[in-house]
Parts: structure tokens; C-alpha cells; sequence
């Protein structure tokens, strides 16, 4: 049961964080234009990147512990949903990050813009994936599921 909560809690923080940046913090970001876009992206990026990663591990793990331990499928299937936000940004979001966090990119150009957007549209995905699976922790600790 605590296990269950510490997941519904960790993964509760992550959406919450990830579904504040994808439909708040990155569209006034961007309204912005791409210089300031990328001028507040790059700090936000390396203090939210803590901050998400262990949240995804915290969350995925204490999901897995309270499956092994009882707790029925549903939150397996929560943790691991979680979990898989790891790999997909480490392999799909790393390399457009990286490109985003290198100094010798121009602010400005075309290619800042365009990767800015992408961002946006692969951040979405975790936002995504992380809702359904905060639903899912929330729909089970309720009954409902």
C-alpha cells in the first residue's frame, strides 16, 4: 500500500510537470520567438532533467516493488509506462536536447525554431504517457479499476 502511494505520488508530480510544461511553459516560451525560446529553455532543460528522471525512476520502481509485492497488474502496467519514458527520452528527446544545448547553435535560425517545435511535440508524448499512467494508479487507488 505504501509502495502504491509513493508511485501514485511520483508519478502524479512527473504528469503534473510534464503536462505544465508541454501546455504552459513551452507555449509562452515560444510566443516568445526562438531567442528568448532557447535563452530560457536551456536553464529550465537542466534543472527540469533532475527533476523528471527521478521522478520516472522513483516512480517506475515503487510501481514494480508493489506489483511483486501483491498489487495487481494495473500499477505494473503504470510503473512500467512511466518507466518507458526513460528510454524514449534518452533514445527519441536526447538528441534534439543536446542539439538545443549546444552553444554553437544560432538562436535565431530557422533550425532553432524547428527544433524547438519538435521538442514541443516529443515532450507531449510524456506528458501523454504519464497522464494514463497517473490515471491508471488513480483509477486503481479509487476502485474504480
Amino acid at each position: 500500500m505504501t509502495l502504491e502511494l509513493a508511485a501514485l505520488l511520483c508519478t502524479g508530480l512527473f504528469a503534473g510537470a510534464a503536462i505544465y510544461v508541454s501546455l504552459v511553459e513551452h507555449p509562452a516560451r515560444l510566443a516568445g520567438g526562438p531567442v528568448l525560446a532557447i535563452a530560457e529553455f536551456r536553464p529550465s532543460y537542466r534543472r527540469g532533467a533532475v527533476m523528471q528522471a527521478s521522478l520516472a525512476v522513483g516512480g517506475c520502481l515503487t510501481a514494480v516493488a508493489a506489483w511483486t509485492q501483491g498489487s495487481p497488474t494495473p500499477v505494473l502496467i503504470a510503473g512500467l509506462l512511466l518507466g518507458s519514458l526513460i528510454p524514449f527520452t534518452l533514445i527519441v528527446i536526447l538528441p534534439t536536447n543536446k542539439r538545443l544545448l549546444d552553444a554553437g547553435l544560432a538562436p535565431g535560425s530557422p533550425e532553432t525554431a524547428a527544433l524547438l517545435a519538435r521538442w514541443g511535440r516529443l515532450h507531449a508524448v510524456r506528458s501523454v504517457v504519464s497522464g494514463v499512467a497517473f490515471l491508471l494508479l488513480g483509477l486503481h487507488r479509487s476502485g474504480m479499476l
